[in-house]
């Protein structure tokens, strides 16, 4: 998959260098730049092909959700960064990806990032997995659950099987198909195979899969 390139657009410098970490630290994230003045930003989007931005909306020379107008011809898209939850509505009324609130964990960042438009994978398409020396063709329908070990994933599948592969679970989240649920930083889930959810844990068979706060209500939402 080709990376996600991006620019951050905020008027703090505390603000920018945070959010610069943040996509250094995702592999399917390639950092093209920062701006504090969003006008030499607008003149660095329309010589460079950028797929995202990361914009704050309270900013001295013109407002996030004003600039945002100013390229809806393009194909970037937009996540709003603020202090300021009463922008969320228009946030979402120029169709952002998403709006996060100030201060911005990593985990809230991710799962922002995990909502970018990728080309979906068909549930009947084959995935090929590298395990040591081995490839493997399987089904997406095959796989229950997804966890990841350091550097490591472990793919756990219907006939009992496991497979391990050198991956990262949020390289893994925008190729496979939209079935496929973040649950945790250390767990992805077929939601197909979820049968429920005791407390905090969601159920696949007799396995139960934590759910993490910052995932918890997108998650019930999506699946309950």
């Amino acid at each position: 998959m080709n990376t996600i390139k991006c620019i951050i657009i905020d008027d703090e410098e505390l603000a920018r260098t945070l959010l610069q970490t943040y996509v250094e630290k995702v592999p399917f994230l390639e950092f093209k730049g920062s701006f504090e003045n969003p006008i030499e930003a607008l003149s660095f989007i329309k010589k460079n092909t950028i797929d995202l931005l990361f914009l704050d909306i309270q900013m001295p020379e013109i407002k996030g959700t004003d600039f945002a107008e100013l390229i809806t011809k393009l194909e970037t898209k937009t996540i709003f960064t603020t202090a300021y939850s009463e922008y969320a509505l228009k946030g979402f009324e120029l169709n952002a990806l998403d709006y996060l609130l100030k201060p911005i964990t990593f985990n809230r960042f991710l799962i922002a990032v995990e909502k970018y438009p990728t080309k979906e994978m068909d549930v009947n398409e084959n995935i090929i997995i590298k395990s040591g020396y081995d490839l493997h063709k399987i089904l997406p329908t095959d796989i229950l659950y997804i966890e990841s070990d350091s550097e490591y994933v472990h793919y756990y599948l219907e006939n009992g099987k496991k497979l391990i592969a050198n991956q990262s679970l949020s390289k893994l989240m925008v190729t496979l198909p939209k079935v496929f649920l973040r649950v945790h930083r250390s767990y992805i889930v077929n939601g197909q195979k979820v049968s429920g959810l005791k407390g905090r844990k969601l159920l696949i068979k007799d396995v139960k899969i934590p759910v993490s706060d910052s995932y918890f209500e997108v998650i019930k939402s999506k699946l309950f």
